[in-house]
């Protein structure tokens, strides 16, 4: 990365751990995906119960390599053969891991969901939510991160997943209503009623999609 795009975006996170904070979410800026991994292995006490959606950034900083290696109760749901039971474990950990599919300079959260077992424990369940979130996922407001996570995350996650829809063909949105189509539930967290519940690692790399 750039040096002055990497103190840019030093900056901004700066700005945007204030805008958590002004939400009742705590904000934490690591340089690289060594130091996002030092603070998250930091806010997560030995011995929890940790479950996690599909997130390609925590498992990009190595978190969930290191949680199934340590003294965790890791809820691996790739190790289940009914994953809709080890997906209904998640409400009651201690900790949910995931990112989000873009947020907004001033610390709205804004998350698109198919199954729509990311998006429910984030709202409401687990014990406590952490957000790795690189760089690349913030956005000026709530429009530009709405057209993201439809314009980019989405497509990107069809093609992933190699489902049928108009945008893994295309690369953009269609508002189809597809079978497959993973924009079924929308969620946009603006504020925590739960001081501590949610944390947001920023990380000033390009992380996810």
């Amino acid at each position: 990365m750039e040096e002055m795009v990497f103190k840019r975006n030093e900056l901004l996170a700066q700005k945007v751990i204030e805008g958590l904070k002004s939400r009742n979410m705590d904000g934490f800026y690591a340089a690289n995906k060594e130091e996002a991994l030092a603070r998250a292995l930091e806010l997560i006490p030995e011995g929890s119960s940790i479950s996690m959606g599909g997130s390609m950034s925590v498992h990009a900083i190595g978190l969930s390599q290191a949680l199934k290696d340590g003294n965790y109760n890791f809820i691996d749901r790739d190790a289940y053969e009914d994953k809709r039971a080890a997906m209904l474990l998640a409400y009651d950990a201690d900790f949910f891991l995931s990112s989000v599919n873009a947020m907004t300079e001033d610390g709205v959260l804004v998350n698109i969901d198919g199954n729509s077992n990311r998006v429910s424990a984030i709202a409401q369940g687990p014990k406590h939510v952490l957000f790795i979130v690189g760089m690349n996922k913030v956005c000026k407001d709530i429009d530009h991160a709405m057209k993201r996570a439809r314009n980019v995350a989405a497509p990107v996650n069809a093609q992933r997943f190699g489902l049928d829809t108009p945008c893994s063909k295309t690369g953009s949105c269609f508002n189809c209503k597809s079978p497959d189509t993973i924009c079924c539930q929308f969620l946009i967290t603006r504020f925590s009623r739960h001081p501590g519940r949610i944390s947001v690692i920023l990380v000033n790399e390009e992380l996810g999609y």
